[in-house]
């Protein structure tokens, strides 16, 4: 399946910071229904699909999340997670000037990470299409042990609570290898068969274990190699050698192996380390033939690049694309200026600053120094804002949700299904997350336009 619909769905963290020192700050829960006002008053709801064909809602525990429209090229799926932190930085920037107007001591922060004060964990979940004749259950047993070796390289770096610094937020915070539960278990796969598409073709692969990403280097790294496993597993590659005696104790062990000399046990009884795991899987993929994405070249560079890194402890060559290495190069300038008896709270403070998407964070400032890299240009990121891509079904929902708020009528829309509701036209299943092209969806368009 050379061409293969990808989404990304990232909770963010909230928080409130008081202004004024004598004041209280609003909770996380007053500070998301802040964050959501305007929202809830332009559509009454705080869970919208968007004309750019994503989704934009407040999860359970006061997470805002956004998930991506479907993509089928990694420039687009770069530029609709950038889209969606845009939006939501917008809205803070909003709700923090009506705060002010209303003279309410607060300043909402989004944080587009994993971990909080408190140990909590939100997620950046990852959804890759599969074709159903496909045998899941054994790509998810043969994935586990890769989605363990990729998360050091595209991890985005922790500052634990005692000041030491680990390669992911997420590594100590999953609880299983393959489950199907969503709320009491976190595993690396969650198996619940929910493929959003014609059940009879096509199931997700549902990938829970990844890190939210600020770098797009990491993101494309984490998507485009995933995706060359995918389409070389489908073409028949066997990865079921390589796998680890025990994935989770690897995956938590590995997060803290900064100098990358670990060696983790196979079932077979060899020891590798993770870098001789992830050589193993780029020689099996590369035996395979390339796919049409322009970016895939760049996939292979980071893959490569990143391997090197990891394995000689010299992470220069790669701290403006990843994440993990982007970081720890902000970190140890706060050490040169702060001494050795730097504070974990200080590190602590730069980590939040890094991963802040509002106007208080450090990302523009670092990519407009060149310390951060981007893959994606000023125009697609625009684009992505109020189009959808144009290549797979979101286009199709885009555009329904597009001429219907130009013409102010009301249509209801899931992942699956479009409905004009002030029509007898039926529902329409978009059964096939490749399509461009629908004849029910022609028809509402049809309608919208005449009235």
């Amino acid at each position: 399946m050379t061409r293969r619909i990808w989404g990304i769905e990232t909770e963010y963290g909230i928080t409130c910071a008081a202004s004024d020192p004598a004041a209280s700050p609003l909770d996380a829960e007053h500070a998301a229904r802040e964050l959501f006002r305007l929202l809830v008053e332009r559509e009454r709801t705080t869970n919208v699909f968007l004309p750019n064909g994503g989704r934009l809602y407040l999860d359970v525990g006061a997470h805002p999340e956004y998930a991506t429209a479907e993509c089928d090229m990694l420039a687009d799926l770069l530029a609709h997670d950038a889209a969606g932190q845009h939006m939501l930085a917008d809205l803070a920037t909003q709700a923090n000037e009506r705060l002010a107007r209303e003279g309410v001591s607060g300043v909402i922060h989004l944080l587009k990470n994993n971990v909080d004060s408190a140990g909590n964990s939100c997620g950046c979940h990852e959804n890759y299409l599969l074709r159903r004749d496909s045998r899941f259950r054994d790509m998810a047993d043969a994935l586990v042990s890769f989605f363990v070796a990729r998360q050091p390289l595209v991890g985005a770096g922790w500052v634990r609570p005692d000041g030491s610094y680990a390669l992911s937020q997420r590594a100590d915070h999953m609880d299983d290898a393959v489950s199907a539960a969503t709320t009491t278990t976190r595993p690396i796969i969650n198996t619940r068969d929910e493929p959003l598409a014609h059940a009879r073709d096509f199931r997700r692969l549902h990938v829970i274990v990844g890190d939210s990403n600020v770098a797009e280097g990491s993101t494309l790294l984490k998507v485009g190699m995933t995706h060359l496993l995918l389409n070389a597993l489908e073409a028949g590659a066997d990865i079921t050698g390589l796998t680890f005696a025990d994935p989770l104790a690897t995956l938590r062990a590995s997060s803290a192996d900064l100098d990358g000399t670990g060696r983790y046990e196979l079932r077979d009884g060899r020891r590798l380390s993770i870098v001789e795991y992830l050589g193993e899987i780029a020689e099996r993929v590369s035996a395979y033939p390339a796919t049409s994405d322009p970016l895939e070249s760049a996939v292979w560079d980071l893959w490569r690049r990143g391997m090197t890194a990891l394995a000689s402890g010299d992470w220069s060559g790669i701290d403006t694309e990843l994440d993990f290495a982007i970081k720890h190069r902000l970190l140890a300038q706060v050490r040169e200026r702060a001494g050795a008896d730097v504070a974990p709270a200080m590190l602590i403070r730069m980590e939040l600053a890094y991963h802040d998407i509002t106007s208080a964070g450090l990302g523009e400032a670092l990519a407009a120094a060149g310390r951060l890299r981007r893959f994606t240009s000023p125009e697609q990121r625009r684009r992505a804002l109020t189009h959808p891509p144009a290549t797979t079904r979101a286009h199709l929902r885009g555009s329904v949700i597009t001429a219907a708020k130009r013409a102010r009528r009301s249509v209801t829309c899931d992942w699956l299904h479009v409905r004009l509701n002030d029509s007898r036209l039926p529902t329409v299943t978009l059964g096939d997350p490749l399509a461009t092209s629908d004849e029910g969806i022609a028809e509402i368009l049809a309608d919208i336009e005449q009235e």
